[in-house]
């Protein structure tokens, strides 16, 4: 068993929903639609939990059971969201102001431990430092106390970690506990692909949806948003988000070789035609719309032209291979982890069982200058158009 790396999804804005399914929302949301085993991952559902500002009068309205959020996950992108959600809770009489955040304990240069620094600063030195998170963002070392009481919770972890914190919370979360995951990842098995929300419904019984409209919802609160387009295509989004890192580390090998942008374009159409063809073979459904989407080309570009992947993998290639990405990633990123190798390691290893290797030879190249077997130069030699 392995993990998939992932990211992004199609915005859009939420039709109306006419379920009448019931669920442990407070009473200012509307519920959500039934949903089935694998969850809306990165789809605009039936619903916003934000969908509005409350008027003067509902301001001075007491609120029972008022529901409490927890952030599972401290890295940038954790903090953002923390402090994002933060803001919101401050404005909304439905949730209690105090927003947990799930620290992983580090011990800083100076000797003070990471969690009592964002509390003494209400900063996070380390992954968003010179950010304010806002005076209601608690951090909090424990995983089990973080999670005490919050029925709604916010999961921001690399993937690889994801197994780990699921079984330590089977049994420590409220039993009307639901969440939303912006794991960028996807569990892979020799025979299928699984997405996280799955693996938390089956291990810790959680209703969980990915959806950017909750989190435009929760982050950006009741300012004026831009034109979005729904995207209903579950399994297209998640692979998109995911085998964009494998591309961006092939782009990185082309900057660092220094062959200049016509090569790197040369990359990204080629890897855009096979995140298209592996997507569609594991799953049928899968739509050719979907890559013409933000989720796709247009992730693809950003991703390729800069990122943690792009950068590591450029400077693989200048030093030759002779630097591990493992080296690489602890001197460059400190303390974030890369996507991409190890998403390019476990299509490899589907690619390999099913025999499908020959028919993707961008993806296969890139795997193998990453553990060495070819140089970062095979990158434009095995790497047939």
């Amino acid at each position: 068993m392995s993990q998939i790396g992932s990211n992004q999804t199609c915005l859009s804005s939420p039709p109306q929903s006419t379920s009448t399914s019931h669920h442990h929302l407070p009473s200012d949301i509307p519920p959500l639609s039934p949903l089935p085993l694998l969850f809306l991952i990165r789809l605009s559902p039936p619903f916003s939990l934000f969908p509005r500002a409350p008027t003067a009068s509902e301001d001075n309205v007491e609120v029972p059971n008022k529901s409490r959020v927890t952030v599972v996950g401290s890295g940038n992108w954790g903090s953002v969201a923390a402090k994002l959600i933060a803001s919101n809770t401050l404005k909304l009489t439905s949730f209690h102001d105090e927003v947990r955040m799930w620290v992983f304990e580090e011990e800083l240069p100076s000797g003070e431990k990471l969690s009592e620094v964002i509390n003494q600063t209400n900063k996070n030195v380390k992954y968003l430092p010179g950010i304010k998170l806002g005076k209601n963002v608690v951090a909090v070392p424990d995983l089990e106390h973080a999670v005490r009481d919050a029925n709604m919770l916010v999961f921001v972890t690399p993937h690889q970690f994801m197994e780990g914190i699921c079984r330590r919370l089977v049994g420590k979360i409220r039993e009307d506990a639901e969440a939303i995951s912006l794991i960028k990842g996807m569990e892979v098995k020799m025979e299928g692909i699984y997405s996280y929300q799955e693996h938390k419904a089956n291990n810790m019984k959680l209703l969980c949806t990915t959806t950017f409209d909750d989190l435009i919802s929760w982050f950006v609160s009741w300012e004026k948003r831009p034109h979005k387009k729904q995207c209903e295509d579950v399994e297209g989004v998640e692979l998109c988000g995911t085998l964009k890192n494998v591309v961006a580390i092939a782009a990185g090998f082309v900057d660092g070789l220094e062959m200049g942008n016509n090569t790197k374009a040369a990359i990204m159409r080629m890897g855009l035609r096979e995140m298209k063809a592996f997507s569609k073979l594991l799953f049928s459904s899968v739509k050719d719309s979907t890559f013409f989407e933000s989720c796709g080309v247009a992730d693809l570009i950003t991703t390729c032209l800069g990122g943690r992947n792009r950068k590591c993998a450029d400077a693989f290639a200048r030093n030759g291979g002779k630097r591990s990405f493992d080296e690489l990633e602890a001197e460059m990123l400190q303390g974030q982890k890369l996507q991409g190798v190890s998403t390019a390691k476990e299509v490899y290893e589907v690619l390999s069982h099913r025999g499908w290797l020959e028919l993707f030879p961008l993806f296969t190249t890139v795997h193998e200058i990453c553990i060495g077997r070819l140089p970062p130069t095979a990158i434009v030699e095995y790497s047939q158009s």
